[in-house]
């Protein structure tokens, strides 16, 4: 419980603009404390919920236009991970979704030669269906769809709030479209690719409400660390927590063992 409440909070400080990568950190947490099938149907409802307050705050300051290059390839993603999930077995979700975590730090500390990029991008439908496919798999069965949404937006030089508010924008409705297909199963519709249990059922929903008061908690505490604290060194320690988290989902340390000696 103590860890999953640690995960809420990271997505509420995540949510406020603070500590860009803390919200992935949030996924490998709750998969090491509940298992990665539950992990990620408990963490839906808390990021959308966190989507909310994003939205509100960064309202109007986005470009549109990134949601519709992006928003038919994520559709199409999402049904294809929805399949993964249901053809995965535990352990092979421990190992994408930690290799998702550790992916993402490789490419938070190499982006800058993204930033440097010559010239400025121009997107279109076409670049964007990749993308969105690419969105929509990652986010469906890890949460993790910021690297190639990053990579998206990054080489087209937008300030930083339009940045951001187009990030919350496109998140916002990857995630309302996660929903309806994590409540779907086989005893809901007869369709061979919903998977044979809801991803969100009732037991993810009372953990869920549980660890939401966390979230505005998080983004309150997120507003306080804007205010005093320089981001650099925290994502430093935020980073190699979730490369960290990431090797443990993906090799499986006894770290019993270790401590034992």
């Amino acid at each position: 419980m103590a860890v999953g409440l640690l995960a809420a909070l990271f997505i509420g400080v995540s949510k406020a603009g603070f500590g860009g990568g803390l919200g992935l950190l949030s996924t490998p947490l709750c998969v090491l404390a509940f298992g990665p099938r539950d992990a990620i149907g408990i963490l839906l409802p808390l990021l959308c919920a966190g989507d909310v307050f994003s939205l509100l705050h960064y309202w109007g300051k986005w470009e549109r236009k990134n949601l519709v290059y992006l928003l038919p390839g994520v559709v199409v993603g999402v049904v294809i991970g929805v399949q993964l999930i249901g053809r995965f077995s535990a352990r092979e979700l421990n190992i994408a979704i930690g290799s998702l975590a550790m992916f993402f730090v490789v490419f938070q500390v190499g982006k800058e030669l993204i930033f440097r990029a010559e010239g400025t991008f121009k997107p279109n439908g076409w670049i964007g269906l990749p993308f969105g496919l690419g969105a929509g798999i990652t986010s469906t069965f890890a949460h993790g769809a910021g690297p190639l949404v990053s990579m998206f937006l990054i080489p087209q030089r937008l300030s930083k709030v339009v940045y951001v508010g187009t990030t919350v924008l496109i998140f916002t409705w990857i995630n309302w479209i996660k929903v309806p297909f994590y409540c779907l199963d086989r005893h809901v519709v007869d369709w061979s690719w919903v998977p044979p249990e809801a991803i969100i059922n009732r037991h993810t929903l009372l953990s869920s409400l549980r660890l939401l008061p966390a979230v505005p908690a998080g983004v309150w505490l997120g507003v306080w660390l804007n205010r005093k604290f320089s981001e650099e060194g925290f994502l430093k320690i935020i980073y190699l927590l979730t490369f960290l988290t990431g090797a443990q989902l993906v090799f499986n340390f006894d770290l019993a063992r270790w401590f034992r000696g």
